[in-house]
């Protein structure tokens, strides 16, 4: 594990889930962490951080889809933590549907979450960066469903939202190298959260179905993430930006 000592990172979509367990790693890396999120409980998952890792961590309710939220909330978490040199965007929701069905206030809500927020959260992120002329390394949560339609649940509007996110971390890695912030993604599979944990239990046909369709025989785990997150995160891979890493098991290659 590399020594992240003296960095801070701010998290989205932090309070829970893969962001938590994603925030939990680069703790454990000795950086500092903020968590943004929209559930209240985000202070107490920062307070629970900071208990079990011993790091400073911070946490702070907002909303990634309303921009003004977003600036105010990383300015918040400067002023107690110092200006970030990581972002993690996990914010992100998925809605199934067939397609002919789907309201026009669910497929903004996906895009606005997945995509908006994601450029919202690096937009803050960076803006900072460059007034102090400092490097850093955004890492984007984008999904190996932006490459490929995963069956049997119909997500047209996930899949383009994540294919969007893949192509935002290209887009703002060729602006901003000449200043030194790298940004890459990292493009997961079916990934065993908390809550997908809950959905595989109450469906049990569908998780077979999902497991059946991946080489490896299995579901990821968070922790299968945090190799590449703490690599993406690290000095090591200084010269590795506008990249996304999918691990899936295998799914994307057959």
């Amino acid at each position: 594990m590399p020594d992240l000592s003296g960095s801070t990172a701010i998290v989205t979509g932090g309070a829970r889930g893969i962001g938590l367990a994603m925030a939990g790693a680069l703790a454990k890396c000795g950086a500092s962490i903020g968590l943004i999120d929209l559930l209240p409980e985000v202070s107490d998952s920062a307070a629970n951080l900071a208990k079990e890792t011993g790091v400073v961590a911070a946490g702070v309710i907002a909303d990634v889809r309303d921009a003004k939220a977003v600036e105010a909330a990383v300015e918040h978490l400067q002023q107690q933590l110092g200006t970030a040199d990581l972002l993690i965007t996990s914010a992100g929701i998925t809605i199934w549907g067939d397609s002919t069905e789907v309201t026009s206030a669910d497929w903004q809500r996906v895009l606005e979450i997945n995509l908006s927020g994601t450029f919202y959260a690096a937009q803050s992120f960076a803006r900072r960066l460059l007034a102090e002329g400092r490097h850093g390394s955004v890492i984007f949560v984008s999904s190996m469903s932006g490459r490929v339609v995963n069956i049997p649940q119909f997500q047209a509007s996930y899949n383009s939202s994540k294919a969007a996110v893949s192509m935002l971390a290209k887009s703002l890695a060729v602006e901003w190298a000449p200043s030194g912030i790298r940004v890459n993604a990292l493009e997961p599979g079916y990934t065993l959260s908390d809550m997908t944990r809950q959905f595989m239990d109450a469906n049990p046909e569908l998780a077979a179905q999902w497991t059946s369709l991946i080489p490896m025989g299995r579901m990821g785990e968070p922790a299968d993430l945090v190799g590449a997150l703490t690599y993406l995160a690290s000095s090591e891979s200084s010269y590795l930006t506008g990249q996304s890493i999918v691990i899936d098991g295998g799914y994307t290659a057959i």
